[in-house]
């Protein structure tokens, strides 16, 4: 018989062996939630879980979940994201980097509509990667900067990772929200000055458009693809975020107007029938099921790992630390980065998060700034090999010729300034907190 604390040590130990063998996220947390806190206090834990369970399904907050997967979802499947692609690269396009600037420019707004990765980065490597590679651009700043933009929409409102992190930290969803807006457009500019600065240095890695084939398009023509292409998109936008920062709506109202919006403009489109709905509604569906799953899951672990007592060690460790509270931040910033290189965001949030949140609170770190660090940061995830989701997502559509060496190449400088952004946010906590404290969040 061990004592509590080795205890969870061992929970720690077992759930990440478990996924190194692959076994799902979900199930590693339920397993060694259940045998630990068995073995470390008997058979009351299965007392606490039914209200924990309840709370959790029972929570009028996660109906936002399903309903901005449903917005997220309808909006890619009725190809959108091709129309808009093609209209930001023509915008764009007459400058050196220009489509790639057009590419984040894409990013942001899909990330502000869909704020599915996978999705946004699937369609740009289906769509831009082969069109990139044929115009000159270099193989690994092209892959770079389709993953890099793919992933804006983990930070860019309304995010998945916003509206968790808003439970694990007992935040505002609005707040959050709100806080957002600074780092994701400040991420975007980063990128965006970075593409036309290596444009002007070395001209030959990203060439413009040639002007006969931007001249094919009218000004008329493409004013009028801009009107019918991208104003709906941000009119849904501004409808969804602004009446959520705005303070007229709830998360879950104003993710039911982005759901029917969703709908509306699909249909508008032309591309609404019973084939786009089932498909939507089931995709939906599975994408909602397995973050509820995990939810429950992390309720079992969290609730043995802290009545073994694990929160005392988290404490400890942080009192050894030298440096203080900006020490502190940077340790949780550097394990989150770390363990964004084995396992997923979810898994990250819902362990890494709480064990590290009580004690940096108790420290009077401001947790909206706090929460605005961790979501920069777990968008590093997405990007950092070797099981960075964004990768393998471009991987399997990139054309012939484009080599896992030359995704992991071209990453590498949006991982560097997703850095710089991270020390920017830390240096200049205004660049979150204005907006929230400017609408009186």
């Amino acid at each position: 018989m061990f004592e509590p604390q080795t205890y969870a040590i061992l929970m720690l130990v077992g759930f990440f062996c478990l996924l190194m063998i692959g076994i799902p996220v979900a199930t590693s947390l339920a397993t060694v939630g259940f045998v630990f806190g068995y073995l470390g206090f008997g058979d009351s834990l299965f007392s606490l879980l039914p209200a924990r369970f309840y709370g959790i399904v029972a929570g009028y907050q996660w109906m936002a979940i399903p309903l901005f997967v449903f917005m997220g979802v309808m909006l890619e499947k009725s190809r959108l994201a091709d129309d808009l692609l093609d209209v930001m690269g023509h915008i764009a396009g007459g400058l050196r980097g220009g489509m790639g600037v057009g590419i984040v420019l894409f990013g942001v707004l899909m990330g502000a509509t869909t704020g599915i990765v996978g999705a946004t980065v699937i369609t740009l490597g289906l769509l831009a990667l082969p069109t990139l590679v044929r115009r000159g651009y270099d193989k690994g700043l092209a892959c770079g900067v389709i993953c890099a933009s793919g992933c804006l929409g983990q930070i860019i409102p309304p995010s998945l990772i916003l509206i968790l992190l808003s439970d694990i930290m007992q935040l505002s969803v609005g707040t959050l929200f709100a806080a957002a807006v600074g780092p994701g457009m400040m991420l975007a500019a980063l990128y965006i000055v970075y593409l036309l600065v290596r444009g002007m240095l070395d001209p030959n890695a990203m060439p413009p458009i040639p002007l006969a084939e931007r001249n094919d398009v009218t000004r008329r023509e493409l004013g009028v693809r801009f009107i019918k292409v991208v104003v709906p998109p941000i009119m849904l936008v501004v409808a969804v975020l602004g009446s959520i920062v705005g303070g007229v709506a709830a998360p879950t109202e104003a993710a039911s107007m982005g759901a029917v919006g969703a709908v509306l403009i699909t249909a508008l489109s032309g591309r609404l029938n019973w084939k786009t709905l089932h498909a939507v509604a089931l995709d939906t569906s599975k994408i909602t099921a397995m973050m509820m799953f995990i939810l429950m899951a992390a309720q079992v672990f969290a609730l043995s790992f802290r009545g073994l007592h694990g929160e005392d060690l988290i404490a400890r460790l942080f009192e050894m630390l030298p440096g203080g509270v900006d020490t502190a931040v940077w340790f949780m910033m550097l394990m989150i980065f770390l363990l964004g290189f084995f396992i997923e965001w979810i898994e990250i949030s819902y362990i890494a998060v709480p064990l590290f949140l009580p004690i940096l609170l108790a420290q009077g770190v401001d947790p909206v700034w706090l929460a605005m660090l961790i979501t920069l940061n777990l968008q590093s995830s997405f990007l950092t090999p070797p099981f960075g989701w964004a990768l393998f997502y471009l991987k399997g559509v990139a054309p012939v010729g484009i080599s896992i060496k030359d995704i992991y190449k071209g990453v590498l400088p949006f991982i560097a300034m997703q850095g710089v952004a991270l020390v920017i946010l830390f240096k200049f906590p205004q660049v979150a907190l204005w907006l929230p404290q400017a609408i009186g969040w």
